[in-house]
């Protein structure tokens, strides 16, 4: 979703969060189940695995849910989802690679020329006319600059991927961007409790907050309860001076002042 905003010569575009889920696992429900039962089972997972993919989904899923209510995890990482995002910003993504367990595929400043430069605004500069209008002369300036640079190195004979890989050293952290990203089922898990809190920024917030939608909505026996840290504790790790206050803090909780 854009936003066309023309300042000068330079046509800018304020662009929006979108997820798309790309691919999940194939028979995910029964790989779980039969993940899980080997763990406490002599049977082969392979039989076990032809045997539920005949059970009911209901079947899988409470035992799904019983096994991992006693913390028992490392079965879901056999199991993924794929992820196509845009509308985010550099500034996102430099968080969003943090999380290790997990495979990228991102659009590239070098391969890729910022001729129209889409961007990323935060609300709160948004929404204050000073800051707005500040923040989109700048952006526009470098687009200009980003601009003169390329044919400078054009007239040098210089093009492509050689010119793009040193003009995009002027380009800002607002710069949208574009990702495929995997993870699987476990790697979510830690990456909703760490990106659902509302200490994490607004816009990887954003971003966790819609995968989170898509996975509760295609695998609700992992994902029903699933969201920032304090869900799965009934607390705030967070401490007294830093909790929402939409759970008790941990000092509340153990009963210290």
């Amino acid at each position: 979703m854009q936003k066309l905003l023309a300042i000068g010569n330079e046509i800018l575009s304020q662009v929006k969060l979108n997820v798309r889920l790309l691919d999940v696992t194939q028979n995910a429900m029964p790989l779980l189940y039969s993940a899980f039962r080997q763990c406490y089972s002599s049977e082969f997972a392979g039989d076990i695995f032809d045997e539920s993919k005949k059970d009911s989904s209901n079947k899988l899923a409470n035992f799904i849910r019983e096994t991992l209510s006693s913390g028992h995890e490392s079965p879901l990482e056999h199991v993924k989802f794929t992820f196509a995002i845009e509308g985010i910003s550099r500034a996102l993504t430099h968080q969003l690679v943090r999380h290790r367990m997990a495979s990228y595929s991102q659009q590239s400043q070098r391969y890729v020329r910022e001729n129209d430069l889409d961007y990323i605004i935060p609300p709160s500069i948004e929404a204050d006319k000073v800051m707005r209008n500040e923040f989109t002369r700048i952006i526009s300036e470098i687009q200009t600059s980003y601009n003169k640079i390329i044919g400078i190195f054009k007239e040098k004979g210089i093009d492509g991927e050689i010119a793009n890989q040193d003009a995009r050293f002027i380009l800002p952290q607002a710069a949208e961007s574009k990702i495929v990203v995997t993870m699987n089922c476990r790697e979510l898990l830690h990456f909703f409790e760490e990106r659902c809190c509302t200490r994490a920024q607004w816009e990887i917030r954003n971003l966790a907050n819609e995968m989170l939608r898509i996975c509760q909505r295609e695998m609700p026996p992992i994902f029903s309860r699933a969201g920032a840290k304090c869900i799965r504790l009934g607390y705030c790790p967070e401490g007294t001076d830093r909790t929402c206050g939409k759970y008790p803090s941990k000092e509340e909780v153990l009963g210290r002042k």
